[in-house]
């Protein structure tokens, strides 16, 4: 039975493959003709908000402000949304959040990260929504803050980091935030970052090449073994860079899976089951064999195009996009239908 459930897997694997180098290609730059994209990985930067991440930057040892962050506008950002045919972006903050250590500031950094976010939607009618950043690990504070961006701000979603310090998500302390996000039926958006732990391991490999994605992983599987996946069904999960390693790893978290107590109760339907019904953007993952082990595990269906504007550009995205040979309903689905699917307003 285990030979036949690899073979299964194998091919499976090759089939994915096979849809992104066999079939017929469309033209260069097709993915832009029209203004139908939605980027639902696309990062913004208060002018207030500058300040505690340049301060974050030194501490991290990265010189502070990068050119990207300190130089972004509005006028720049609605231009390269317009060069590349992106209707909507749905605005996020980036690493590390809003949370500096200070219970306080992180509760006045996210409610003026969200106005700002929400004010550019205003401003925008129909290009820009917003993904509310929210200032965990304080629970109480990330309470308050989701009701105010979901009935006030009109969010489409809550945007959460994949650690804090060296707490992941799936932890119980935070139960009474996802508990709150089903009864809304939430979407939640995940960005990664390095933890505590973890951010400097190697001299001259930065965290974002290794640890960003490592930590999207470590985030999934608290949230799997923690029962989040499980118990709060009604909220829509986002994960960033095609979830990183976890459809490589899909099928060794099953297998080392075998024989957990508590199998049942955190997949009731199987590992592999629990991890399809996850949604993953495309940032920085537009490469054949990243998207082929990611359409090995899911549907198109669970796609969503991302950017991770300022830090790429829609235009390089788009680059890498146009050497994939994906169907032309994948692309239709990636694009712009999966997240009508999950933001409904995007169809008006």
């Amino acid at each position: 039975m285990a030979l036949d459930h690899a073979a299964g897997s194998r091919r499976r694997f090759l089939a994915a493959l096979a849809a992104l180098g066999a079939t017929a290609a469309l033209p260069a730059g097709s993915f832009a003709a029209g203004r139908r994209r939605v980027d639902t990985h696309h990062h913004f930067f208060p002018p207030d908000y500058l300040g505690p991440l340049a301060e974050w930057g030194r501490r991290q040892g990265v010189g502070g402000l990068l050119p990207v962050q300190r130089d972004w506008s509005i006028d720049q950002d609605l231009a390269e949304m317009d060069r590349t045919g992106t209707a909507t972006a749905i605005l996020s903050i980036s690493t590390p959040g809003v949370w500096f250590g200070d219970l306080e500031g992180a509760r006045q950094m996210a409610r003026l990260c969200n106005e700002y976010g929400a004010e550019m939607a205003r401003n925008h009618k129909g290009r820009y929504g917003l993904f509310a950043t929210v200032p965990m690990p304080d629970v109480d504070g990330t309470l308050a803050e989701v009701a105010y961006a979901l009935d006030t701000l009109k969010a489409d979603g809550i945007g959460l980091m994949t650690s804090y310090g060296d707490v992941w998500p799936g932890d119980k302390r935070f139960a009474p935030v996802f508990e709150e996000l089903n009864r809304r039926k939430a979407l939640a958006y995940f960005h990664p970052l390095a933890p505590s732990c973890c951010g400097h391991l190697i001299p001259g490999v930065p965290a974002a090449m290794l640890e960003y994605p490592q930590d999207t992983a470590r985030a999934v599987v608290s949230l799997l073994f923690g029962g989040v996946f499980a118990r709060y069904t009604d909220i829509r999960f986002l994960f960033s860079h095609a979830g990183a390693s976890i459809p490589v790893l899909a099928g060794r978290i099953s297998n080392a899976s075998r024989g957990r107590p508590d199998l049942a109760e955190v997949a009731p339907d199987g590992i592999r089951a629990a991890l399809r019904k996850l949604h993953y953007d495309t940032a920085n993952s537009a490469f054949a064999p990243t998207m082929a082990a990611l359409l090995s595990l899911v549907p198109a269906t669970q796609v969503l195009f991302g950017s991770d504007y300022p830090y790429y550009t829609i235009a390089d995205n788009l680059a890498a996009f146009d050497t994939l040979r994906l169907t032309p309903a994948q692309r239709r689905a990636i694009e712009r239908g999966n997240a009508e699917r999950l933001m409904p307003r995007l169809k008006t």
